[in-house]
């Protein structure tokens, strides 16, 4: 990881931060790219085309790097998993095994090799076997993409750091049916948890780290 300067510490009101940057193994966490989420015909969806477009390129550098990818996507097996969180947004109720809305956009053109995580709540961390696998694999930072940025990405976010992980979230490959909601919780992460980069100044990061 590189070192911090005086040009990465920033003040958020009254609350000094300091960017954390890439190590030396990212991995790509692509949170819940799936038909539910990017087809507005599902009640979970919306349009989404340059979300999708950002993460298509990063996918592409990710792959030529030869770095750690991990998709994840929301499944229902039985009425019981995630009960209240259902119950408060019965929309979920949409996902079970059998519809093609828990399948990952074809646009990003999943690979036989790269880790579907299922979970039931918000956080890819939560109840899943993620943070083991990143252990075995030895990555050291994560860069967060995907759907949307007030709910699953802002949590995985938030527990990616409470497991040790620098994170940065690609703010163009994130997003949100609220805009508002959006650059809100950009802001928030940015502030506490993860630096907030577009892809191409990641895109620029991960080329130093193979540079060096």
């Amino acid at each position: 990881m590189q070192p911090l300067s005086a040009a990465s510490i920033h003040t958020h009101m009254d609350l000094e931060y300091q960017e954390t940057g890439l190590g030396h193994k990212p991995a790509l966490i692509v949170v819940d790219m799936i038909n539910g989420f990017t087809d507005p015909s599902c009640p979970l969806g919306y349009e989404c085309p340059k979300v999708i477009q950002a993460n298509k390129q990063l996918l592409s550098v990710f792959r030529k790097m030869n770095l750690p990818i991990y998709f994840t996507t929301v499944v229902y097996h039985n009425e019981q998993q995630a009960r209240v969180f259902r119950d408060r947004i019965p929309a979920l109720n949409v996902l079970t095994p059998d519809s093609r809305w828990v399948e990952v956009d074809p646009a990003m053109n999943r690979r036989s090799g790269e880790i579907l995580i299922e979970k039931q709540w918000a956080s890819g961390f939560h109840n899943t076997d993620l943070n083991q696998l990143l252990s075995l694999a030895e990555v050291d930072s994560l860069v967060i993409t995907g759907l949307t940025t007030s709910g699953c990405v802002r949590a995985t976010a938030v527990d990616g750091l409470q497991y040790n992980y620098t994170v940065t979230v690609a703010s163009d490959a994130v997003g949100d049916r609220n805009e508002e909601a959006h650059h809100a919780n950009l802001y928030d992460l940015q502030a506490k948890y993860a630096d907030v980069k577009t892809s191409d100044t990641i895109i620029s990061q991960l080329e130093q780290i193979k540079q060096d």
